[in-house]
């Protein structure tokens, strides 16, 4: 599930991105776009923002209820973040909002490159603060020319307490997420 996506294409069914393309690829129960996806907007900005755009507001219950029907499906349900752990949906809420209603165990998925440290840290106080679980973490290495990489993965490794489950591997040929220990 992705509850919010954004840099949505339209398409005969609705508004769909690649990030919601990939998930119903490796997902093994089919499921109405709607429920995958209840918010998609056009523009990629911030989620809020977005809708703001078409004059819609993000609504964390409708959300709630996509998931507790997808739950009542499906075995496992993967909920996918969007813009990041304190990215406003809305006027009043954001996506740590969404992550405490839901209670969800979370991954956390770093962008290694150059203030990576601070981002992840930050990131992984306010989960802490929120007393939420941090099952683990995933290191991306999405700026191939970062100085010091395994200098800053290993500075990572030290401080986040949650197990490092390995970085992200870009396949040509993979249209959904491998992970590969590192």
């Amino acid at each position: 599930m992705k509850p919010v996506s954004a840099g949505c294409a339209h398409t005969v069914e609705g508004w769909l991105n690649d990030d919601v393309v990939r998930l119903r690829q490796a997902a093994n129960v089919k499921l109405p776009l709607a429920l995958i996806n209840p918010y998609a907007f056009e523009p990629a900005i911030a989620p809020h923002i977005a809708a703001e755009q078409v004059g819609v507001e993000i609504d964390l219950e409708h959300i709630e209820r996509a998931y507790r029907e997808i739950a009542m499906l499906a075995d496992t349900v993967i909920v996918e973040g969007v813009g990041g752990f304190l990215v406003p949906l809305n006027r009043r809420q954001n996506a740590a909002d969404l992550a405490l209603r839901l209670n969800l165990p979370l991954v956390l998925v770093i962008g290694m490159r150059l203030g990576c440290l601070n981002h992840a840290l930050l990131t992984v106080e306010a989960i802490q603060r929120r007393g939420l679980t941090l099952a683990g973490w995933v290191a991306n290495p999405i700026d191939p020319n970062m100085q010091a990489f395994d200098a800053n993965l290993a500075s990572l490794k030290a401080r986040i307490a949650a197990p490092f489950w390995g970085m992200t591997v870009d396949l040509e040929t993979s249209k959904i997420p491998l992970f590969a220990n590192g």
